[in-house]
């Protein structure tokens, strides 16, 4: 199986390549950061939240976060509140500025999903983005590592002496390496 075939690289490589995309045209036309639209855009759907809960949603650094929050802050586009319930928490909300934004940001994402699906009829494209959403909700709902412990053990290669415990694979997946 060559790599450039493979699921995995697949959807890696198109996420890496409408990442790019979005970005550069977010830049030009919007004059933020893609990682600035994707704090307004969860932000949008979990108003009130705190900064770490947000770096949490977001999977980035809280102290990563704090640095774009602070910029976003200064340009007018978020405000930092009390918490009611704890005076040394800081809920996150969007200002009026940013709300016309948002409507401009998906405009975009759905501007580049256009291009994406070029060469797809509509059938094809809802076909694919229900494809992704039932394999997302099979790895989201997969439970911890542990439930790996009752798999079957993957064989070495021939000729290959492993060392330590053998690796766990699913039993309906081949094993890696096992191209068949």
């Amino acid at each position: 199986m060559h790599i450039d075939r493979s699921f995995g690289y697949l959807v890696h490589d198109v996420a890496r390549l409408f990442a790019r995309r979005f970005n550069q045209r977010a830049l030009l036309f919007l004059g933020l950061t893609r990682s600035q639209c994707r704090i307004l855009g969860y932000l949008a759907r979990h108003e009130g939240i705190n900064q770490a809960g947000l770096a949490d949603l977001l999977e980035i650094k809280p102290m990563t976060l704090v640095r774009q929050i602070d910029r976003m802050e200064e340009d007018g586009w978020i405000e930092r509140r009390a918490d009611p319930a704890d005076r040394r928490a800081r809920r996150l909300v969007l200002t009026e500025k940013a709300r016309p934004l948002l409507t401009r940001v998906l405009d975009l994402s759905s501007e580049i999903r256009r291009e994406a699906f070029a060469d797809l009829s509509e059938e094809d494209g809802r076909r694919l983005v229900d494809l992704l959403r039932r394999v997302h909700g099979n790895l989201a709902e997969s439970g911890p590592l542990s439930s790996v412990a009752n798999l079957p053990k993957a064989r070495a290669p021939a000729g290959r002496r492993r060392i330590g415990h053998e690796p766990r694979v699913h039993p309906r997946w081949p094993a890696l390496g096992d191209h068949r």
